[in-house]
């Protein structure tokens, strides 16, 4: 007679058991949120697809409404909307501007399907001509200080447009303050900042910057986001904004190659954490599995299935319309 050991394929021997003690809940409508590119332009049917990103487009208002009226009939409930104006300045003017672009996609939105979440990210890099998330200085440097004001009144002016949910993306120190003091000065004072308190200086954001053309024109964004080597920083910057400022919701981003920040994050701070599936990780899957080097659809549940295991309740993925499509989440 075999010697005692511990057998763990008695709870493996059928679905019904695996489901039964599984650790980690499956994938859940409300969990995902979804990425849109809206352009300001005259083409009201505007629709180009992102080359670096197959099966994502940059829209028109329009067709932005086409697009997310066929994702909310399939059950879609939160989408965050990134803008592409049609003039760039050193002051980013289309980000704050009552009718730029994102405030006039919120409000069509809003508008049309009164019960979706609705978030916008707040960054000045899409509307600056030198691309870069803040003011610059002659010499290069972004300001931190003299930044915070513009990006508190971007907040506010998508707020006012119809957003449920601001997310600061920028990394500028101190602007969750600044926009809550802002949110609350204009009465917004029930309206949630969900931070990207935790954004590496990743190469994995290529194709995003393809997608809001907003690849910075001179040096780089290493000096406000952090590096990719730390993990203590990830701690301090997430208690920062929760603890001392006042975030109600935390991002950490990208998602799959900081799963460990993602836990580290989870078990420190007690708010909400979603985590960011970028563009990169998104086109490594998605063209893997165009060429049939992978199971796509394998590959794409087992990697947001282990951003839940690591913590994250919320998942911004562009694989949203494509696992509500296929019925894959519950």
């Amino acid at each position: 007679m075999l010697r005692d050991f511990h057998r763990g394929r008695r709870l493996r021997q059928s679905p019904e058991l695996r489901a039964l003690v599984r650790d980690t809940p499956p994938l859940l409508v409300e969990d995902l949120i979804m990425p849109y590119f809206v352009v300001e332009t005259d083409d009201k049917h505007f629709r180009k697809e992102i080359s670096a990103m197959p099966g994502q487009y940059q829209l028109s208002l329009d067709e932005l409404e086409k697009q997310v009226e066929k994702a909310v009939d399939k059950g879609l409930t939160s989408v965050i909307i990134f803008g592409i104006p049609a003039v760039k300045d050193e002051k980013a003017g289309g980000a704050y501007a009552e009718n730029g672009i994102v405030q006039q996609a919120v409000r069509r939105l809003r508008k049309r399907f009164p019960r979706l979440v609705i978030m916008t990210d707040v960054c000045l890099c899409e509307y600056m001509s030198h691309g870069h998330c803040g003011i610059l200085t002659p010499e290069g440097r972004v300001l931190n200080d003299p930044t915070l004001e513009l990006l508190a009144r971007t907040a506010v002016s998508q707020v006012e447009a119809g957003a449920d949910v601001v997310a600061p993306s920028d990394m500028m120190d101190g602007r969750i303050a600044a926009i809550r003091e802002a949110l609350d000065q204009a009465g917004h004072t029930m309206t949630p900042i969900m931070s990207y308190a935790v954004k590496y200086a990743s190469a994995y954001y290529g194709p995003f910057r393809e997608a809001a053309e907003s690849a910075p024109s001179c040096g780089d964004r290493k000096a406000y986001q952090m590096d990719p080597g730390n993990w203590r920083e990830a701690v301090l910057e997430a208690c920062a904004d929760a603890v001392d400022e006042g975030a109600d919701a935390l991002i950490v981003k990208p998602a799959g190659p900081y799963a460990d920040i993602i836990r580290l994050v989870r078990e420190t701070v007690d708010v909400p954490l979603c985590a960011y599936q970028v563009s990169g990780e998104y086109a490594m899957i998605r063209a893997a599995g165009m060429n049939g080097w992978i199971d796509e659809q394998a590959v794409m549940l087992e990697s947001l299935l282990g951003l839940k295991r690591a913590g994250a309740k919320m998942l911004i993925t562009y694989f949203s319309e494509t696992l509500l499509e296929k019925g894959l989440v519950r």
